[in-house]
């Protein structure tokens, strides 16, 4: 392979990719927070109908003798199925006889209620506003709040679609420079947004860039830095995902308006904008595509950021030339999206991987939306989440650089179906083992996240891996909208949830099994290379089997 070859000569690990990580790692931990922020920007706070005699001083001075709150209270809502002021309900006129030594909370009938005709009163201890509380989000209109939050996963859906296909097309870093600056623009405007449908459309608008912003960052890293460093770098770029979760919690701890935390959770991109300027193209995508002229520059200019500059100067057009004849140009490799699909030595693994995709989707994003459940301070659990996160997406480096991509793919998917289908077993008595299960396997999880960017990167040639990473990113995404919906199986079969969560995973993992491994060896950038590793993969496993034979002759 050439291009590692020239990477070399200018440094696959050095100066140079220490501060493109940090510059790129930065704004994922910032991108997260995006995908975090409707945890806390839209949480729902107690609420009640508002009413007269609780809320309008001018009524209240009407009232002949003052009851005290609890007592209005008590004549003016009637209570919920949980025995607590009902949320989306109020007496239409109050009612007195319940203040009466013998009353019971039933001495009222419905036709005495009606809807919340003036508005809702909401706790404001936590959250000083909300999207819920802005634009009303209760009782009947409940339901656009799940919409919303549907919208920017489409939004992302739809953004790894285009983003991956402008990418290979127009290239990495013009991409992501426009995705920092899409997120900045958009992102602050919501903030500012008076309507609910136009800060859907905002949102959305945040999504698309957001995944422009995680899909590049990953090919940067991946196509600046030596096959050896693979592991180490798109590890960083995992532990960025986790640190991201803890400053959520953190930040939305001192900032409770929800317009205040989205622009404090924007503002940082127009930074990143600036600065991404400063970032190389891809060379490796420049060669394949066939500018060699700006490849060489930009070897050129790694090389001298990492100290290395005789040997960049002797890089000259002739010895970019020599390096790359024997590799077919971009423009002789087809690089449609059928291609992925049609192409014998590449239909395999995209089927394959993309399932590896939608299984961590699936059952993250259908188990952690459950977390909600716990009733625990949601910033703390916030923090706590990241800060468990952290262990072992870090210990997928060991894992990846000790088993190879293909058993620690397998088994950072097996693992955590694994420990869901336990749960289907375990009583609901041993609450301890089954929190104990769980946390397992959303541990894993991380670290199956891990597993599948740095391997799918690995996979697929570089004129089409952004469209391939695209592909898994959609998988993922589409996995996320359906994880939940599983949920409502459990009306019927309380326990079918956790076996589809469970089995799911296992087969994902048991069929990357089928994938070929990546480990050390330099990042294909043609379907060409893709087949000469097919062939010397046979004829290797030829000529062990013909020494096996020999021996035992």
């Amino acid at each position: 392979m050439a291009f590692p070859e020239l990477l070399d000569q200018v440094g696959g690990l050095g100066r140079f990719q220490v501060l493109q990580t940090v510059a790129l790692v930065a704004p994922i931990m910032w991108i997260t927070t995006q995908n975090m922020l409707e945890n806390f920007s839209a949480a729902v706070p107690g609420h009640r109908c508002w009413v007269p005699l609780l809320d309008n001083d001018t009524t209240q001075a009407g009232v002949p003798e003052d009851p005290g709150p609890e007592a209005l209270l008590t004549i003016s809502i009637p209570l919920g199925l949980d025995q607590q002021p009902h949320q989306c309900l109020r007496f239409r006129r109050p009612q007195w006889q319940l203040l009466g030594s013998n009353a019971t909370a039933t001495n009222w009938s419905e036709a005495d209620t009606e809807p919340c005709e003036d508005g809702w009163v909401y706790d404001r201890s936590t959250f000083v506003s909300t999207t819920v509380t802005t634009w009303d989000l209760v009782c009947d209109a409940q339901a656009l709040r799940p919409i919303a939050q549907s919208i920017y996963l489409a939004g992302i859906l739809l953004g790894a679609a285009v983003c991956g296909l402008a990418s290979d097309r127009f290239g990495r870093r013009k991409v992501l420079t426009w995705s920092y600056l899409q997120v900045a623009v958009s992102g602050t405007t919501v903030a500012f947004i008076p309507t609910f449908p136009l800060y859907c459309l905002f949102r959305f608008l945040v999504a698309f860039a957001a995944a422009g912003i995680m899909m590049n960052t990953c090919s940067l890293l991946m196509e600046w830095t030596s096959a050896q460093a693979h592991p180490l770098v798109m590890t960083l770029n995992a532990v960025g995902f986790s640190l991201g979760q803890v400053l959520t919690g953190a930040v939305a701890y001192g900032v409770r308006s929800w317009r205040m935390l989205q622009l404090t959770f924007s503002a940082p991109f127009f930074l990143y904008f600036a600065y991404s300027w400063w970032l190389p193209e891809s060379a490796r995508w420049l060669f394949t595509v066939g500018k060699l002229d700006q490849g060489l520059q930009e070897l050129q200019r790694v090389a001298a950021i990492n100290r290395k500059r005789a040997e960049g100067n002797t890089l000259t057009m002739e010895a970019v030339l020599s390096a790359m004849q024997e590799e077919p140009s971009g423009e002789q490799a087809p690089t449609r999206l059928g291609t992925l699909l049609c192409t014998p030595g590449l239909r395999l693994r995209t089927c394959i991987s993309m399932l590896c995709w939608f299984a961590f989707g699936f059952t993250f994003y259908g188990l952690a939306l459950n977390l909600q459940a716990l009733g625990s301070n949601i910033f703390l659990l916030q923090v706590l989440i990241g800060v468990a996160d952290l262990p072992m997406k870090t210990s997928s480096l060991l894992l990846l650089n000790r088993l190879g991509r293909r058993l620690s793919q397998a088994g950072s998917l097996v693992l955590p179906g694994l420990c869901i289908l336990a749960n289907v077993l375990v009583p609901h008595e041993m609450a301890a083992l089954r929190s104990s299960m769980a946390v397992l396997g959303l541990g894993s999880l991380g670290t199956a996240f891990t597993c599948v960017t740095i391997f799918s990167s690995e996979l697929f040639p570089t004129v089409l891996r952004m469209t391939a990473v695209g592909l898994g990113q959609i998988a993922a995404r589409g996995g996320a909208i359906l994880g939940p919906l599983v949920r409502l199986l459990g009306i019927h079969v309380p326990w079918l949830p956790l076996l589809v969560y469970g089995t799911v995973p296992v087969l994902s993992g048991l069929a990357a099994l089928l994938l070929p491994e990546t480990k050390n060896l330099p990042l294909p950038d043609t379907i060409q290379d893709i087949q000469n590793q097919s062939v010397k993969k046979v004829t290797h496993n030829k000529a062990k089997s013909s020494i096996l034979k020999s021996t035992r002759l």
